[in-house]
């Protein structure tokens, strides 16, 4: 069971959708007594990260997310990759979850938000197998990772190159959604289900 925690903020729906395409059970909830049950967890997102944090902090999910994180294989999307980071500069300067080293910051060039499809290079991690360099997935977004490159495990380029995947330990982000993303976000779903 792939347990897609409600924060109340998220494209909860969709990835539930894209997961039972791919044969495998999915449940969305924020009770921790159902996601205890869960074998992996999937942290999605839209939205502003000052309010996600808030409800996270609220719900009690995010210390939650950190006692799990310790032996549960956990994939942030979107918004949720943007979680992971230590702290976020959308709308002041929020606390993020602190799996990965960095900051979000809003890109200073090009039309904001960056809304289509672009390609990821640098594919690192079983997250990618299978997917081919410079294979492209579906991105809506104005605020990045700024992250070292120990945590970068793919790469994309939109005036700068900035990671739009990231990791570290058992927790794993795409800045993209492989939800809306054809057969290769499928691919990348299915990587993360048996991990």
């Amino acid at each position: 069971m792939i347990g897609i925690l409600d924060y109340g903020m998220g494209n909860l729906r969709s990835v539930q959708k894209a997961l039972e395409y791919l044969g495998e059970k999915a449940v969305v909830s924020g009770e921790k007594s159902t996601l205890d049950g869960c074998e992996k967890l999937i942290l999605p997102g839209v939205g502003s990260f000052a309010a996600g944090m808030a409800e996270m902090e609220r719900t009690g999910l995010a210390a939650y997310v950190k006692e799990r994180a310790r032996d549960t294989k956990i994939l942030g999307i979107c918004l949720g990759m943007q979680f992971l980071l230590e702290k976020s500069f959308e709308e002041g300067e929020t606390a993020g979850l602190g799996f990965v080293k960095g900051q979000v910051v809003r890109f200073s060039e090009g039309k904001i938000p960056q809304i289509g499809w672009n390609g990821v290079f640098g594919l690192r991690t079983p997250l990618f197998d299978g997917i081919a360099e410079g294979t492209s997935f579906y991105f809506v977004h104005s605020y990045r990772a700024d992250c070292p490159d120990g945590f970068a495990c793919a790469r994309t380029e939109y005036f700068v190159t900035y990671p739009s995947a990231v990791y570290a330990g058992n927790v794993y982000g795409v800045q993209f959604h492989p939800e809306k993303s054809g057969e290769a976000g499928l691919k990348l779903l299915r990587n993360f289900c048996r991990m």
